[in-house]
């Protein structure tokens, strides 16, 4: 029937131009006449939605900032990593929250040391714990998915997999690891070490056995589309990085920046936690100067590879923030293994373990604190940074311009006092290498004083970093590692329309975070803004925070592409809206 066919042909390309997208059409042809029955603007994956926006712009039906406006950020995770073939067969073991998104298959560990163990020897794993802590961080690095018993969106687990770009399942209740760490059990099913399981993050789901994946292709349009966006932002996009490969991959993702650089991260790598506990078992400060001179060239060396790799770009980095027990054994075994291993006295470690640790250490001595009480440690971490600085200046040529971050801050002579303190260890520096350097210091606003004395503090800041993950967890009174056993129960009675650790509660928590803003900026008018919690690279969250007037926003490296489209796009909505408006 070519009569019909060419008739149909011109329809097709009549609907198309009129609607300006794709179309869904239903039609019959009887007795060789065609009827048309309806048409709708067509259902699309991500990949067809990125062809068909870059298509239509391109044959000039919608211009740049439309095609830019219809794809949706959320859907890019499906482009970025490898997801599950849908023909391929599967067995549901466990089901938890969709931490970190990707699909990978491995055999099942039960400990960090195994997982680093067995993935010298080239076999692939998958790490299953309780819970993770930054001691963990060797095995993560080692895994090819992670999967927790416990852990919410925001959890250890949760940030530092979707950092890594590991696929990863969080509180997964059903989850029960035996006391002997050879098996779990889930659902009446048990799972032994050793058993090849398939982990798909984006679905939070646990597969029995090797399930297909199927590899993610960033073709061209990927590329042309990323470059429209570019064209029609404001805020700038960095990345949460803390290595040199995570810094690289940030910028192969278009990053311009790194907004946070965690560095206890740092401290975990066998070859330094032995100096680490000598630094907190030492009885004086001597001791602990002593340790940390150890310590020194290594964190100078970290930096210098971060440096390197941003060529220049801004590169924000934390200090030291976690409470001090987090970096000591806890079990007795532990301690006696690593009393046998560093020529420390058992008795000594258990007690020094014993009275750090806390009751709520969260809310305890950590962040800025810790500089207050040990001021040392600070002023090393300051020295690394000043000297690696320095020294990619001198080798490469590049202007490295660092910023240093002081966390948990909830008073400005907290901050007035350590900064104080950088300053002068950053001019002695400068005064030993005769070489010049510019650099900021300013703070992280994750707690809700901080945020409503921001004029205050800011008059000792350089800029303001806005830790939304704790910023939320202080506002709220929730733990973002325990809420995820009711949490649930909240969005399925309607109490949240969305779980505030995965998008910005704008009432409460965005409140705190434009108070802070305007404060700041009314008594410092060139003060930095950026946010660097998970909500950084959430697409609701960045149409928030680009009405609150911040400079840039902080995701991990996996999804900067998704926070460059949202950020391009909650621009033109804001310029949309005001031109309507006028």
């Amino acid at each position: 029937m070519p009569e019909a066919f060419a008739e149909l042909n011109a329809v097709f390309e009549r609907l198309e131009k009129h609607y300006r997208d794709m179309q869904d059409i239903e039609f019959t042809v009887e007795r060789g006449k065609l009827w048309m029955l309806q048409t709708r603007n067509g259902k699309r994956t991500a990949k067809a939605a990125l062809k068909i926006a870059v298509d239509l712009c391109l044959e000039g039906l919608v211009s740049e900032s439309e095609a830019v406006g219809r794809v949706d950020p959320h859907s890019l995770d499906q482009l970025l990593h490898p997801t599950l073939d849908p023909k391929a067969p599967r067995d549901l073991v466990l089901s938890g929250l969709p931490a970190s998104p990707g699909a990978a298959s491995g055999e099942v560990v039960f400990s960090a040391d195994e997982a680093e163990r067995l993935a010298q020897e080239g076999r692939k794993v998958v790490l299953v714990r309780v819970e993770t802590s930054p001691e963990d961080i060797h095995g993560m690095h080692a895994a090819v998915a992670i999967v927790t018993a416990r852990g919410g969106m925001t959890s250890h687990a949760a940030v530092v997999a979707r950092g890594m770009g590991r696929p990863c399942v969080c509180g997964a209740g059903d989850l029960r690891i035996d006391a002997r760490g050879q098996a779990f059990k889930a659902a009446g099913r048990v799972v032994n070490k050793g058993d090849v399981i398939t982990v798909d993050g984006a679905a939070g789901k646990v597969f029995f056995g090797r399930v297909a994946t199927i590899e993610p292709e960033l073709t061209g349009d990927f590329a042309t589309l990323m470059g429209w966006a570019d064209k029609s932002r404001r805020m700038k996009v960095r990345a949460n990085a803390d290595t040199p490969h995570d810094a690289q991959v940030a910028r192969n993702f278009g990053a311009e920046g790194i907004g946070l650089c965690r560095t206890e991260h740092m401290f975990f790598d066998e070859g330094r936690i032995i100096a680490v506990r000598e630094m907190i078992l030492a009885e004086d400060r001597r001791g602990r100067e002593a340790a940390l001179a150890k310590l020194l060239p290594m964190q100078r060396s970290d930096f210098e590879g971060i440096f390197r790799v941003m060529r220049g770009l801004p590169v924000t980095i934390r200090l030291l923030d976690p409470p001090l027990h987090e970096f000591l054994p806890h079990s007795d075994a532990e301690i006696d293994e690593v009393a046998k291993a560093s020529g420390m006295n058992a008795g000594k470690l258990k007690d020094r373990a014993h009275k750090l640790s806390e009751f709520n250490p969260m809310l305890g001595h950590r962040g800025c604190r810790l500089g207050v009480s040990y001021p040392e440690i600070y002023e090393m971490q300051t020295r690394a940074i000043i000297e690696a600085a320095v020294n990619v200046n001198e080798a490469t040529g590049d202007t490295i311009a660092p910023e240093i971050m002081i966390p948990l801050v909830a008073d400005q002579k907290e901050l007035a006092l350590i900064k104080e303190r950088v300053d002068a260890v950053a001019a002695a520096v400068l005064d030993e290498r005769k070489a010049r350097l510019d650099y900021l210091v300013g703070t992280m606003i994750e707690l809700p004083r901080a945020a409503l004395t921001a004029d205050a503090i800011a008059a000792h800041a350089h800029f303001f970093s806005f830790g939304t993950n704790d910023l939320t967890q202080t506002t709220y009174g929730l733990s973002r590692d325990d809420s995820a056993a009711f949490l649930p129960d909240y969005l399925r009675t309607g109490i949240f329309e969305k779980d505030p650790f995965v998008t910005l509660d704008p009432a409460g928590v965005g409140a705190l975070v434009k108070i802070a803003a305007e404060k700041g900026r009314a008594a410092r008018p060139g003060l930095k803004l950026g946010i660097c919690g998970e909500h950084g690279g959430d697409p609701d969250s960045i149409a928030f925070v680009e009405g609150c007037g911040l400079d840039y926003v902080s995701c991990s490296p996996y999804r900067t592409p998704i926070a460059r489209l949202a950020a391009a796009q909650a621009r033109l909505a804001a310029t949309h809206k005001k031109s309507s408006l006028a």
